[in-house]
This record gives C-alpha cells, structure tokens and sequence, in this order.
C-alpha cells in the first residue's frame, strides 16, 4: 500500500470520528447490550442507522438482508452477525465496473454544486489528479456569475499545470462551454472538466442553462463521453441529499463527489445517498491538499468507520 493511499486511509479514519461516535458506538451497544435477536433489537439498530444519517431507505434494506442471514445462518448471538451488517454496508456502497471510464476516454465532465461545498476546489484537484495520470486535461471556467471563482480556478489550473478557458464575469457560461469545446478538440485534450455555476435556488435559469450547454456539447463534439458530477458537504448530511435529489431534476447525475469528509458527524450520508438515488459515490474528499480527493472505495470506507485494522485494507484507495 503507498504512502499516499495509507497517509488518505488514516485521515479517512481520522475524519469519520465523530460519525464512529455518532453511529458504530450505538451498534456496539446493541451487539453488547442484547442477548437474543428480536424486534427490540433490530427495532434499536435501526434507529442507531437512521440517527446516523445513514437514511431510511438504506437502512431498510440493510436490515432486511440482515435478518435473511440471521434465519438462513440460524444465529442466535447478536454479536454473531455484526461482520454480516458490515458487509450489508458495504454492498449498499459498491460504485460499480464502469465508473472511471471516463478518466480513460475523450471525455467532457460538468462539475455541478451550489456554491460554498468546495466544487471550485474539487475542479482543480480533479484537473491535478487526472494530469498527474498522464491524462491531458482543459478546464472550462463556465462559473461566471460568482466574481472570484474564475480566479480561484486559475490558480489551480496553474498549480496543476493545466490550461484554463474562461470568460468575462457575467458573460454567458454557454459560450464559455462553446469556446472550451473547440479547444479542447483542437488540442486534442483527453478530459474537458467544466466549473458551472450553482443556483440552486433559482431551479429554472440553471434547467435552462445546463439544457444550453447540453446541447452546446452534443452539437460540437458528438459521440465524447459525458459525466455530470455532483459536489456535496458531507457535513450538511441530510441537505446534501436533498441538493442531490433538486439537481438530479435539472440534470442527468452520473456521479457524487463528497467533500469535507473530515471531522463531521454526518458521514454515514455516503451510505444514503447512494441508496436513495441510485448514483454512486466516486470521490470522497478529506481536506485540503490535492491528495485529500480519492476515488471512493466501499471496502475502506467502511473499514475507516467501523475502524477495522489496515492489515485488511488491500490496496483499494487511489488505485488505477
């Protein structure tokens, strides 16, 4: 395992903390506190899991698997079927074979989020991480609206050695996408990583603009790989979820970036939003430094919070 991914997996288990505390200390007492398996107990866990921000869908189907293997299995301990809540976790968490494909095809990626949960930031250590794979990469500033974004954006183009199309403040985000698109073709650049601008709560000018730069993207560079990636807090918890649920009505999400993962109480959010909405987590961020973003890894999310012994890590985090 590298330094980088058990450097990332240490502050991972350092940052889910107080999620630990919120949620596995409750489930620990459940195991301890409960001599047979009943409605009390399974009453008990859910209510640690849905407190734990971990939702009630989730843990619906969590607890259902949960109880066939406890009949299948014929366990009578509680403490028996704990690794089997574990894994139930982990299998809710799976992102899936084909999600990185993007990171090795031509491809345009719009990076969506309201503004104040680290997309700008996130834009920059994508831009790095995918640079630092040998990937050519061109960022679209198409945040026109907010005065600094274009300027922050442009100091991490310049510290990740990237090129950076943007346009005035206030000028239209679509042509800013238009001019990005044929640079991006003629410099025969791998990734586009587009920053647009989040409104959330004006939901019908920001419909109208992504449709617009929708249609920008199918009409000059037909047939590229296309992923829209949304950039939540982790620290919100159940806010990020429902922001995640509003943008998914204005643009067809292919995946979750979660930032700020580091010293919230909120975590288990990870483990809701990928069961309510159906898209997977494909980044997690825990600070501030480009390697604090990771491809998210179920396995070691869930080893972080359960804080489970590194030996059983693999070497899952930051993989190619």
């Amino acid at each position: 395992m590298s330094e980088e991914k058990k450097g990332f997996f240490s502050r991972l288990k350092a940052g889910l903390t107080k999620t630990r505390n919120n949620i596995v200390h409750g489930i620990d007492s459940v195991f301890s506190g409960f001599s047979n398996i009943d409605d009390d107990f399974y009453e008990e866990l859910e209510e640690i899991l849905i407190m734990g921000d971990i939702g009630v869908s989730a843990t619906e189907e969590i607890l259902d698997k949960l109880r066939e293997q406890v009949k299948e299995n014929h366990i009578k301990e509680p403490a028996a079927c704990k690794e089997f809540l574990i894994q139930n976790i982990k299998e809710q968490m799976q992102v899936g074979e084909t999600a990185y494909d993007f990171e090795h095809e031509q491809s345009v990626v719009l990076v969506i989020g309201v503004n104040g949960v680290g997309k700008t930031t996130t834009v920059g250590k994508l831009a790095a991480k995918l640079k630092g794979q040998g990937r050519k990469v061109l960022i679209a500033a198409a945040d026109t609206f907010r005065a600094a974004a274009g300027e922050q954006l442009g100091e991490w183009a310049n510290r990740a050695g990237v090129d950076m199309i943007s346009g005035a403040e206030g000028s239209d985000p679509a042509s800013v996408i238009f001019d990005a698109v044929h640079a991006a073709k003629a410099r025969n650049a791998d990734v586009l990583l587009c920053d647009t601008a989040g409104r959330l709560h004006n939901k019908k000018n920001l419909m109208e603009e992504l449709k617009k730069i929708n249609r920008i993207i199918e009409k000059e560079f037909p047939g590229v790989h296309r992923e829209n990636l949304v950039v939540l807090d982790g620290t919100t918890g159940q806010n990020a979820l429902q922001q995640a649920k509003e943008f998914g009505e204005v643009a067809e999400l292919t995946g979750i970036i979660l930032t700020k993962m580091d010293g919230t109480a909120k975590g288990g959010i990870a483990v809701a939003i990928q069961s309510e909405l159906q898209i997977p987590v494909k980044y997690i961020g825990v600070g501030e430094s480009i390697e604090d973003l990771q491809k998210f890894d179920a396995e070691q999310f869930v080893d972080a919070l359960f804080d489970v012994k590194e030996e059983r890590d693999g070497d899952h985090y930051g993989e190619e």
